[in-house]
Formats: structure tokens, C-alpha cells, sequence
């Protein structure tokens, strides 16, 4: 089995390609290895000790480094718990048994159902122009609410954290929904 590495526009976070699903559906972001007790891979990729962040894509993991790691030090340890977890065809999450579940991705704000057709546009264009892109670069971005015309996203795996990210949320995303959506004013992180 081979996984192949990128790196992203973070420079502490790298994008492993198991060559395989990782997700069938959804993402899951690991900001704490207490939330990674939900996962033997995530658990795992903690207990390395340099890592601050790991996030589960549709066909990737990424991977985030504590300050002043060095990849060439850690990446060699990663690649052989991801190894292990894809060659023994290991479940990705613990059973539910244990108590954890994978989150789900409502908003965390109750959108007015005035707003039901603007909220349609902004999710399309994110969940179809936004979220594809921003998965290229090892990380996600989910949709979590509008108010007033601010639109909330949290961003997650190699996002979180990255330099550009501010720079891509008022460059990128909040230009390309005020152009198809009017009613926006601002894109704000969560």
C-alpha cells in the first residue's frame, strides 16, 4: 500500500492520500486528543505526542504539527499508523458503545425561516464552489449559520490555523457569495 503526502497552504498541516475512502460521508476535524478518543486512528495519531489537529476527509487525513516540529521528524511516524489502519482494514471510530459519535454538522445558529432561500443559495455555492477546494488543501469548511447578512463558517482540518485562511475568507469566499448572493455583507470564522 502506498500513501501518497502533500503539503498544504499550512505549513505545519500535511494531507495523507491513503488511496482509499476514509470518510464515506461528511468530515470529522480532531482539535484535542480527547476528541480523538472517538477514533483508534485519530487516538493513535495523538499519541505521538507532536500533534495538535487531525481531520478525516472523503479520501484524505491531515495531519497538523505542534509548533516547532519538524515534518521530517513526524511524518515518518504518521505514515506508519496510517499503514497499519488502512493495510488491517480498521474501522475508522470506535463503536458507539463507547460512547462517542460523530458530530453532526447543524448550524450553530437557528436560521430565520425568512431567510430559507438565501440560506439554500449560500450553502449551495459553498457546499459546491467552496468545500471542493478547500479539501484540495487538506481541510474543510462547513456552513453554521446566517444573521443579518454575516454568514458563519468554522474551518476545519488544515484551515484551521493556516496563515491564508483570513486571507481566503474575505478574498475568496465572502467576494464569490456577495456576487451570486446580495443579501451577504460579511463571512465571519466560528
Amino acid at each position: 500500500m502506498l500513501i501518497e503526502t502533500e503539503s498544504t497552504p499550512n505549513p505545519s498541516t500535511l494531507k495523507f492520500l491513503p488511496g482509499r475512502t476514509v470518510m464515506e460521508a461528511g468530515t470529522r476535524d480532531f482539535a484535542t486528543p480527547e476528541e480523538a478518543e472517538a477514533s483508534s486512528l485519530a487516538d493513535a495519531i495523538f499519541g505521538l505526542g507532536d500533534v495538535t489537529g487531525v481531520f478525516f476527509g472523503r479520501d484524505f487525513v491531515s495531519v497538523t504539527a505542534a509548533p516547532g516540529t519538524a515534518w521530517s521528524d513526524l511524518k515518518p511516524d504518521v505514515l506508519a499508523i496510517l499503514l497499519d489502519h488502512f493495510s488491517a482494514a480498521m474501522p475508522l471510530f470506535r463503536p458507539a458503545s463507547a460512547g462517542f459519535s460523530v458530530p453532526s454538522e447543524e448550524a450553530i445558529l437557528t436560521d430565520d425561516p425568512a431567510d430559507a432561500e438565501i440560506v439554500a443559495q449560500i450553502r449551495e455555492l459553498i457546499d459546491t464552489r467552496v468545500r471542493p477546494a478547500v479539501a484540495n488543501d487538506g481541510g474543510d469548511i462547513v456552513y453554521r449559520g446566517f444573521d443579518k447578512g454575516k454568514v458563519f463558517l468554522q474551518l476545519q482540518g488544515a484551515c484551521a490555523g493556516c496563515p491564508s485562511s483570513s486571507a481566503t475568507l474575505k478574498n475568496g469566499i465572502e467576494q464569490l457569495l456577495k456576487y451570486y448572493v446580495p443579501e451577504v455583507t460579511e463571512v465571519r470564522a466560528v
